[in-house]
């Protein structure tokens, strides 16, 4: 074997394991959705409606705490040790919530799950935008990819598994891959170059660099620390802003229209059945538009790609505020997946090039901290506007409009390298 071929080997052992941490996310976003009715329902309901609500709430609450926070720790004690944790952590609280008692129990340990889980996302992208060699934005892309797979995946999954393990048994089935690839992170993740350099280990930086076939950035002693501090400094503060709001109104938009399009579907008159298929389109649509984004990012700039994203997510859900025949429906619905799903990821991809390497998973995290908050928000949003009997047409007005704040708030960002 040649020793470009184990380079290649090495470099893709690194980013199979992002992308398995990814799909466990994924699978987090969607099981709960898809066992709400199995614990509120039967004869002797697990939970209420409104204690199912705040265990969803509560784990995004817990994913915010995590990327807020692991996002700096990654930083400060290694990449790769703190990716092993958290996936090691999430797993075994969520085999915990397939052993609660008490709707309490349940929710406190989503909540811990979620810190574990928030923790993935920045680590797993900054890790494979260093190994990525100069193609960050298909690098983001496609290990985002996991995400919807996990998403979809959960939604097979629970179909196979709920008449025969009930409730439980999604749990412990979400959690068994997180703790056989533990074994294999330990064996087979490597540091992160950078993250050696910063701590004045060159020699352990290079035996890595070259052993995964990547270049290694030159020493720069005024290199920022990882801080919070750092990102608000006057030649990042306005890009800083940007990114959160623009990841505000991505996550927003990821977040609520996987909870709340069957619902919309159906006030639209297109029946449940044909709402959840379009649910999973919509998800297929996200793994497509996530290949095709990063290629573009990489050739006309991440910035410009994301903005461009945005604006075509936007007039998307417009059209879809107007009642259409089911054979143009389709493929709106997944265009509609294609661009704003991966609008999101364009928005990770442009901030880890963007920042420098030393403080990259701390800028990751905090923009999937702060869109974190979106992510709250628009079930929310979309709750309510289905509620109060207006989901169609204007909770697609509602969700144009927050595109488009996306694409101006991400225009607004500074000028620098990408």
């Amino acid at each position: 074997m040649s020793a470009g071929t184990q380079e290649r080997g090495r470099a893709a052992w690194v980013v199979t394991l992002c992308w398995i941490a990814v799909i466990l996310d994924g699978f987090d976003l969607v099981v709960l959705g898809a066992l709400i009715p199995t614990l509120t329902g039967g004869d002797a309901p697990f939970m209420t409606g409104a204690e199912a609500t705040f265990a969803a709430t509560i784990g995004l609450v817990g994913m915010m705490v995590g990327a807020l926070s692991i996002g700096i720790a990654t930083d400060r004690i290694g990449r790769r040790r703190a990716l092993i944790w958290a996936v090691a952590a999430f797993s075994l609280l969520t085999a915990l919530c397939g052993l609660a008692q008490t709707p309490a129990q349940l929710s406190f340990f989503r909540f811990l799950a979620g810190i574990g889980l928030g923790g993935c996302l920045p680590t797993a992208i900054a890790m494979v935008t260093e190994f990525s060699r100069g193609q960050a934005g298909r690098a983001a892309t496609r290990v985002m990819t996991g995400y919807h797979v996990g998403a979809v995946a959960t939604a097979v999954l629970a179909l196979i598994l709920l008449p025969v393990t009930g409730w439980r048994g999604m749990f412990w089935a979400g959690a068994l891959p997180g703790l056989v690839v533990v074994p294999l992170m330990m064996r087979h993740l490597a540091e992160s170059p950078a993250y050696l350099l910063a701590q004045g280990r060159r020699s352990e930086a290079e035996a890595v660099a070259r052993a995964h076939g990547i270049a290694l950035a030159a020493p720069d002693t005024g290199a920022p620390r990882a801080s919070i501090r750092t990102l608000f400094e006057p030649a990042r503060l306005r890009t800083t802003l940007a990114i959160w709001v623009t990841s505000f109104m991505g996550l927003l938009l990821v977040y609520a229209l996987n909870s709340w399009l069957p619902a919309l579907m159906v006030a639209a008159d297109y029946g449940l059945e044909r709402g959840l298929w379009l649910l999973l389109l919509l998800n297929a649509g996200a793994v497509t538009g996530l290949l095709a984004a990063g290629q573009v990012g990489d050739r006309i700039g991440l910035r410009r790609a994301a903005t461009l994203w945005f604006v075509a997510g936007a007039v998307l859900l417009a059209l879809l505020s107007w009642k259409m025949p089911v054979a143009l429906l389709y493929p709106v619905v997944f265009l509609t997946g294609c661009f704003v799903f991966s609008a999101q990821v364009l928005v990770y991809a442009f901030t880890a090039a963007r920042f420098p390497a030393g403080i990259r998973a701390t800028a990751i995290g905090m923009a999937a901290g702060v869109g974190r908050l979106g992510a709250i928000a628009g079930p929310l949003i979309g709750g309510t506007l289905v509620s109060m009997g207006i989901g169609h047409p204007w909770g697609f007005y509602v969700f144009a409009l927050v595109g488009l704040l996306g694409a101006v708030a991400l225009g607004c960002a500074g000028r620098g390298k990408e």
